[in-house]
């Protein structure tokens, strides 16, 4: 099966045309042919004799370009001048940009923005630390931390090559949740040197986002930081997984007539997701899990735990699942089961030992770019299927919870991000879809729904209330036009968005 043309390979080529009837609808036409999809064609010049025309054309791959241009170039009257690929071209220079919030037009501009009469905002500072919320970024920016350890379908890059995964997950962050955020990529991979330097950046930051460190490290980080730190310290590879796949979980027993407590899962992959949506699944009730890495089911008689080589997450996760120390590969260990959660790679399940899993099967397959079990070949089998891909239904992505959450979690400075939390995070998402609107295909909210993001922030937002932690009473929020906020320790801030 070919691959359908997308987005992500969408080129513009440059043709030089002869003045001919005919001549463009034979061009597309070459183009449709070769398994291209034309979007625009623009005309950049013509001079009576010949015209030059952009065409932007989506392909499946690089190599499809080359097919693309090659049929163009077959074709009498026409001439390929040059080909532009609109994903670098969008990548150019970067993603994201600071602009000032207040015009500086006067020397009175300059003397408040700056000195002299910044140093009174700096001393009522140094006099109260915490007026920094008030009076600087803090109230509202996140610092996305990453090693380019563990990049999303890419694996261990580094952190120069993992800077455009980062500057998109800020604009996501803008995007969405009103949080500006900025990349911050280390050039180590020792936790101790991690922990140093993003508890020496933490007094700029209102939260830290942890990002693709690889596991089990990132266990240990995360956990240093949120016990040193005053501000919410939120890996999101783990517990964003995990609070989408909760949330998606929660619609899917309603259509399913399950309870959470009843269900037997099977977890594929048990590197920081896996781990954490074993996590949120104990929280809310499940008790028949088990889970595989790639050496088979995980189980206290398994030899690495015997032998004590096994990492701590994992025997933990040995000793709170698989009682009956269930073994061998998943799709041995797959009978009865009621929920598939996949967080390994490709292909790591014979569609065929869906068959092996309880009627009204829940499949959540979230490998990206290419599933644990493809959804054609799942799709006899099973009654639920999610993906993490945006060209199937029910897609698991992160974007459902980390804006939302850390919106709600600086509107109200909360100093962390708690089990409570997340789950009120999970139960917001979920209900955006109603109860008339629930289907088969329609169990998690898309990725751009409006109504999303502010339903997570005012979840956790009232959690962090109900529980003590909320340090501000009143709340930033997502609007954008200025706003006069009080500060719970006294004094008036302008906002502006």
């Amino acid at each position: 099966m070919s691959a359908t043309p997308s987005a992500q390979y969408r080129l513009t080529i440059r043709v030089q045309l002869d003045d001919s009837p005919g001549i463009l609808g034979l061009v597309t036409t070459a183009i449709g042919d070769a398994g291209g999809m034309v979007g625009a064609v623009d005309l950049v010049e013509s001079d009576g004799s010949h015209s030059l025309r952009d065409i932007v054309v989506d392909a499946s791959g690089r190599d499809h370009w080359e097919r693309i241009v090659t049929a163009i170039g077959q074709l009498g009257g026409a001439e390929v001048i040059d080909t532009t690929d609109r994903t670098f071209l969008l990548h150019v220079g970067g993603k994201i940009e600071q602009h000032n919030k207040h015009p500086l037009k006067t020397r009175d501009d300059l003397s408040m923005v700056y000195t002299p009469g910044v140093a009174r905002v700096c001393l009522a500072i140094s006099d109260d630390e915490d007026k920094a919320f008030q009076y600087t970024i803090k109230r509202n920016t996140v610092a996305v931390v990453s090693d380019g350890t563990a990049v999303l379908g890419l694996g261990d890059i580094g952190p120069h090559a993992a800077m455009p995964v980062m500057e998109g997950k800020c604009c996501l962050f803008k995007e969405f949740g009103g949080v500006d955020a900025f990349p911050i990529c280390l050039d180590t991979t020792d936790p101790d040197e991690i922990v140093h330097a993003v508890k020496a950046i933490a007094p700029a930051f209102g939260g830290i986002n942890l990002e693709d460190i690889s596991a089990p490290r990132c266990f240990e980080i995360e956990e240093r930081l949120k016990e040193q730190l005053d501000i919410p310290v939120f890996h999101d590879d783990q517990h964003g997984t995990a609070v989408v796949v909760m949330a998606a979980l929660l619609n899917a027993v309603k259509l399913t007539g399950r309870r959470l407590e009843d269900l037997s899962v099977l977890v594929i992959g048990l590197g920081a997701a896996g781990i954490a949506v074993t996590k949120i699944l104990l929280a809310a009730g499940a008790t028949q899990i088990i889970g595989a890495d790639s050496q088979g089911a995980l189980h206290v008689k398994r030899e690495d735990y015997l032998d004590g080589s096994m990492n701590p997450l994992k025997r933990w996760f040995a000793e709170a699942t698989n009682p009956d120390c269930s073994d061998g590969a998943p799709a041995d260990v797959i009978d009865g089961a009621d929920l598939l959660i996949g967080v390994s790679g490709a292909r790591a399940l014979p569609a065929g030992a869906l068959a092996r899993m309880n009627p009204d099967a829940m499949v959540f397959a979230m490998a990206n770019p290419n599933p644990e079990v493809n959804p054609e070949e799942a799709a006899p089998y099973v009654r639920i299927m999610a993906t993490g891909r945006s060209d199937y239904p029910n897609q698991i992505n992160n974007v459902l919870c980390f804006p939302g959450i850390f919106r709600g979690a600086l509107d109200v400075r909360a100093p962390r991000i708690t089990e409570e939390m997340k789950m009120a995070a999970a139960k917001a998402i979920a209900a955006t879809v109603e109860e008339k609107e629930l289907s088969e295909d329609y169990i998690i909210p898309s990725v751009f729904n409006r109504e999303v993001a502010p339903a997570v922030a005012a979840a956790v937002a009232e959690q962090a209330r109900a529980a003590g932690t909320a340090l501000a009473g009143q709340e930033v929020g997502f609007a954008q036009g200025d706003t006069m906020t009080v500060s719970p320790h006294g004094g008036i801030g302008e906002g502006h968005g």
